[in-house]
């Protein structure tokens, strides 16, 4: 196109003239300045010039390089298919079939873990559902996922080279997702350990796996998209998070397939992905490394896993929040509650202590520390650094051990008062009212009686039956004290509320709206 038909039809567009009549205009306009411009046009339309040999080598040498990784990564990758029969329990632990959706955080209800079942087989006291996992010693250990084998009653391992196996449940470790398998046979090739600690977001991994139980032996390519993310479930709060994020496509049947770095080295065990239309959407989730070692090496030594305890809820410390605390920087973990009896009680930990330091080293946010301790040994001895009031020092602490059942947090007539410029309405905590919410005798402060939608408590997702325990960090006794303390603050400041809900307590910063009046709900 002529240099004078690209002004007219930059002018048309302009004056935002119809589509079709811009390019009728064009092709008039073109064929014109064909008839009299013809080798012009000859000349434009002359082969491309080939791609540079440098682009085109750098091309080449990253596909040789991921074609090798896989060719090295994939021997080790196994079908894992399962008959089961799941109890109740079984099937609403993280990733059983029928977990139901008010088990996730808002905005998180699609996990797949697993492989497709069929509408029948839902009614059906057996179940067949497929897997993946990775061969990890050449005498045939092999890890994969929990919930891939939860309930199981019979198990196959199918090997890259077609070979079925029936195997034997080594055990698992339903609190980190991960279970270890045991085939009769020798030399296998298996997979090497990577440091999942040395991972960066935008470096290349790769996945492995059955994606939708058929698709067997696949691989698809990413980058680590972050690091250290958070655990998502609400079934057990004391589940360690830390996952890798990865936009590595992982779909159902991936689960306990491997996570693998450049150098075909794992650094993490596939196992969930966040989705709405429930397939991959961008957003898949693996293991660590650095648990899946400890976890699957006391498997095969012992049978079992004993986790690390210390027997306290805790927030990140945020940009918001840590100037409540007397933080010179939004690093650390908050300390939200301590259970009554637990290690953390013994040694004189408080709520709203922040955990900075575990045996001298930083600990960026909760999900670190969660991490940490869990892998320790019970009966270890660590030193927890924390500030406490704008005050730093050092906290021993005899670490004890994980016993889900026993160890977890414990799980009117006065009238309502609101928080208006909250936008939550809140009630005494009456014997009736206490009754109803199954609260603790420890717990104590105001019950949630209703949340305006779009608003701040609506925002840091306070609910109705939660309870709220503190207010800027001192005690809530009565609705009305709660409402006579949020009229007086200072407009626009914001508010840090302690929140009693799902069985723990969390810190919440609220941002007050200007704009709601007293009285509004």
């Amino acid at each position: 196109m002529s240099t004078k038909t690209n002004r007219l039809v930059a002018a048309l567009r302009r004056s935002a003239m119809p589509i079709t009549a811009v390019a009728a205009l064009a092709a008039t306009l073109g064929a014109a300045a064909a008839w009299s411009h013809s080798t012009d046009v000859h000349a434009a339309s002359a082969a491309v010039s080939p791609i540079n040999d440098s682009s085109v080598s750098a091309l080449e040498a990253l596909d040789n390089a991921v074609e090798a990784v896989a060719a090295h990564v994939t021997p080790t990758v196994v079908n894992v298919s399962v008959t089961a029969r799941p109890s109740q329990d079984e099937q609403q632990q993280q990733g059983g079939p029928g977990m139901q959706q008010g088990q996730l955080p808002p905005g998180l209800q699609q996990f797949f873990f697993g492989g497709p079942m069929m509408p029948q087989q839902q009614q059906n006291p057996v179940e067949h559902a497929v897997g993946s996992g990775v061969i990890i010693s050449p005498d045939g250990y092999i890890l994969t996922n929990n919930h891939v084998v939860n309930g199981a009653v019979n198990i196959q391992v199918t090997l890259d080279d077609r070979r079925v196996f029936p195997a034997k449940l080594v055990g698992t470790d339903k609190l980190t997702d991960l279970a270890v398998l045991k085939i009769n046979a020798a030399h296998l090739p298996f997979i090497g350990w990577g440091n999942s600690q040395n991972l960066h977001p935008g470096q290349t991994v790769l996945a492995f796996g059955s994606p939708f139980g058929y698709f067997r032996f696949s691989v698809t390519r990413g980058i680590v998209s972050a690091l250290n993310r958070p655990n998502p479930f609400t079934d057990d709060p004391r589940k360690p998070g830390g996952f890798i994020q990865t936009d590595a496509a992982i779909n159902p049947g991936n689960s306990g397939g491997p996570l693998v770095n450049a150098r075909g080295e794992l650094v993490g065990i596939n196992t969930f992905i966040i989705s709405n239309s429930g397939s991959f959407a961008g957003a898949g989730f693996a293991i660590p490394s650095q648990i899946a070692k400890a976890i699957s090496e006391q498997i095969i030594a012992h049978g079992t896993v004993h986790h690390g305890f210390v027997g306290i809820s805790m927030n990140d410390v945020t940009p918001q929040n840590a100037s409540f605390f007397n933080l010179p920087d939004a690093t650390g973990a908050i300390v939200s509650q301590v259970t009554p009896s637990s290690p953390a009680s013994e040694a004189g930990l408080k709520q709203g202590d922040v955990i900075r330091t575990l045996n001298g080293s930083p600990m960026e946010n909760s999900s670190a520390l969660q991490v940490a301790v869990s892998e320790l040994a019970p009966g270890s001895k660590i030193k927890l650094g924390i500030i406490r009031d704008g005050k730093s020092m050092e906290i021993p602490v005899v670490v004890g051990e994980y016993h889900k059942n026993a160890e977890l947090a414990d799980s009117g007539d006065g009238s309502t008062q609101h928080g208006a410029r909250l936008g939550v309405a809140v009630t005494d905590l009456t014997s009736d009212v206490r009754s109803q919410l199954n609260l603790p005798d420890a717990v104590h402060g105001v019950a949630v009686e209703n949340v305006k939608p779009g608003s701040p408590a609506d925002e840091a997702g306070i609910a109705p039956g939660d309870v709220i325990v503190q207010l800027n960090r001192k005690p809530v006794t009565t609705a009305q004290a709660f409402a006579d303390a949020v009229h007086a603050l200072p407009a626009n400041q914001d508010v840090l509320l302690l929140v009693w809900s799902h069985g723990g307590a969390t810190y919440r910063v609220l941002q007050p709206a200007s704009g709601m009046q007293n009285g509004n709900q």
